[in-house]
């Protein structure tokens, strides 16, 4: 596994939710009320749009785009009968940081 740190501790709390980037991949940090920090791929699987915009009660994710809705502790869509899952990202915490597994990073592109 190659971790990487996306953020600091204190960039999510409890009941809230982050759009972070590693390299090129967006990872969105969700930390469900009463529940555990978890890290998923930033994008609707639904039409793999960009959850930049998404809403969070604290349960669930919103993407803004279509209205799908999907709990935040499994990433299983709840809005829709269907398969369609958030893709979860192996996570961790050292010291003051927040790791997600991502797979391999290619940089970003430099701003021109």
């Amino acid at each position: 596994m190659a971790f990487t740190t996306i953020c600091n501790t204190g960039s999510v709390s409890e009941g809230g939710m982050g759009l972070f980037h590693a390299g090129k991949k967006s990872v969105l940090l969700v930390w469900p009320t009463g529940g555990e920090l978890k890290a998923y791929r930033g994008r609707c699987p639904h039409a793999d749009m960009p959850l930049s915009e998404a809403t969070f009660n604290g349960q669930t994710v919103t993407c803004p785009h279509h209205q799908w809705g999907f709990d935040s502790t499994s990433g299983k869509c709840v809005t829709h009968l269907v398969r369609n899952a958030l893709h979860p990202y192996e996570i961790r915490v050292e010291g003051d940081e927040i790791q997600v597994d991502v797979g391999p990073v290619k940089p970003a592109r430099a701003q021109a």
